[in-house]
């Protein structure tokens, strides 16, 4: 019974400690302006992330419309290529 005990609680510290020095996610949004929202990932061993920008579609259903959120992912960075200003505005990692 106390070897279970003394395992479980091993364990159960390995798995805290596991956690506790796993790298923490730094990921940031931007509401409004040109764009509903705006996201970055978090930044990659090699300088880049993953920004995400939604933006309003125009979807006509029969006789009305109607707006429809949408999302466009790219890879962001230093030595990455330049893009639309409401994309890449701005240049550095969002916090």
């Amino acid at each position: 019974m106390r070897r279970c005990i003394v395992g479980g609680s091993a364990a159960l510290l390995m798995a805290v400690g596991l956690i506790a020095v796993a790298p923490q996610a730094a990921a940031g949004c931007l509401y409004g302006g040109p764009v509903l929202s705006k996201c970055d990932g978090p930044v990659q061993p090699d300088g880049t992330w993953q920004r995400c920008v939604g933006v309003a579609q125009w979807v006509p259903s029969g006789l009305s419309s109607h707006l429809v959120p949408v999302k466009h992912c790219d890879v962001m960075g230093s030595d990455q290529p330049a893009r639309d200003v409401a994309f890449s505005d701005p240049p550095m990692h969002i916090d």
